[in-house]
């Protein structure tokens, strides 16, 4: 009987994590997606080799059993808010450094051949925003963890730093399409900031050609697409996209805040004033977009077919899908 390699999926019910298990599924891995909600996972269960695991205790010993006998573990857990701190507030602290950190040494200790995390293009101590310096902070935490033991280690990681990404489902141009649909103008700060946005499927690619390429072993990646957009250009594209135009206005700085500040007011806010902080350096990427040779796959190919569902372009598109095999 041939062996299926296991990988253990931490966020695997996210956006990220379901396009990364249904590639590893067609590649004939068995999957353990560990979640605290089993309803969050019920899409993942028609994948035929997917074990939905419920999570209820997160400490060392139980991460550990957990992920003992599995070939790879991949951790896409991670956060947008928090309350505030210093150099980063208490939730960040605990999703992007101590959570990352734990399950570090679990799988050093369960002898889990590979470890791949999933960071934040832009990530550094010293970056203007509380999410930035806390992904920095968690991208230090697995390389003590990790290189503390040298050659006795047995875990090998690769930490990918992607920068913002799209695809059917994400939660970047979706909001700005959703907004645009009953709102008159849209008005956004830091409107000139440079991204590089990145398709979600290019994020596994990239995922599953470190595991066969040996030079990635304790390394980090950018990632990025082929083109960089101010973001005042995106959210007038998925506006035009979704079938609702709008006037993208740009704020200056002090409404910018005072706009973040309202609306984190909310209960699952679609701005905050850290958020805002993170658009102060911009989300690109230096030489290759994407590293191992691979090629970014364009904004402009994927996000009409998701976007733009409620035009006569989306209902096209998936005609042709049904009918051209």
């Amino acid at each position: 009987m041939n062996h299926k390699p296991t990988a253990v999926l931490f966020g695997g019910t996210g956006f990220i994590g379901r396009h990364l298990a249904n590639r590893l599924t067609a590649r004939g891995w068995r999957l353990i997606i560990p979640t605290r909600r089993w309803q969050n996972a019920r899409n993942l269960l028609l994948l035929p080799t997917a074990e939905v695991v419920e999570l209820k205790e997160r400490t060392l010993p139980a991460l550990t059993a957990l992920v003992r006998g599995a070939d790879l573990v991949v951790n896409l857990v991670g956060i947008l808010h928090s309350r505030p701190g210093a150099p980063f507030g208490p939730d960040f602290a605990q999703a992007h450094v101590e959570w990352p950190k734990r399950l570090a040494t679990a799988c050093r200790d369960a002898g889990v051949s590979r470890f791949i995390h999933i960071s934040a293009n832009g990530a550094s101590p010293t970056a203007p925003s509380e999410y930035l310096r806390s992904k920095a902070a968690g991208e230090a935490a697995i390389r003590t963890v990790l290189d503390a033991a040298g050659s006795e280690n047995p875990t090998q990681w690769t930490i990918l730093r992607p920068s913002v990404v799209f695809g059917p489902g994400d939660s970047f141009l979706n909001l700005f399409a959703r907004l645009a649909r009953w709102a008159p103008v849209l008005p956004i700060g830091k409107a000139d900031a440079k991204l590089q946005p990145v398709y979600v499927g290019d994020v596994a690619s990239v995922m599953l050609t470190a595991l066969e390429t040996p030079e990635s072993i304790g390394q980090s990646y950018p990632l990025g697409g082929p083109r960089v957009y101010t973001l005042k250009a995106l959210v007038d594209y998925a506006a035009r996209l979704s079938g609702h135009p709008r006037p993208v206005i740009a704020l200056p700085d002090r409404l910018a805040f005072l706009q973040a500040r309202l609306m984190a007011l909310l209960p699952n806010p679609p701005l905050t004033p850290d958020n805002l902080r993170s658009l102060e350096v911009p989300n690109v990427v230096d030489g290759s977009p994407l590293p191992f040779g691979l090629t970014p796959t364009a904004l402009e190919a994927i996000a009409p077919e998701y976007l733009a569902h409620d035009t006569y372009r989306a209902h096209y598109a998936e005609w042709r899908r049904r009918h051209t095999g």
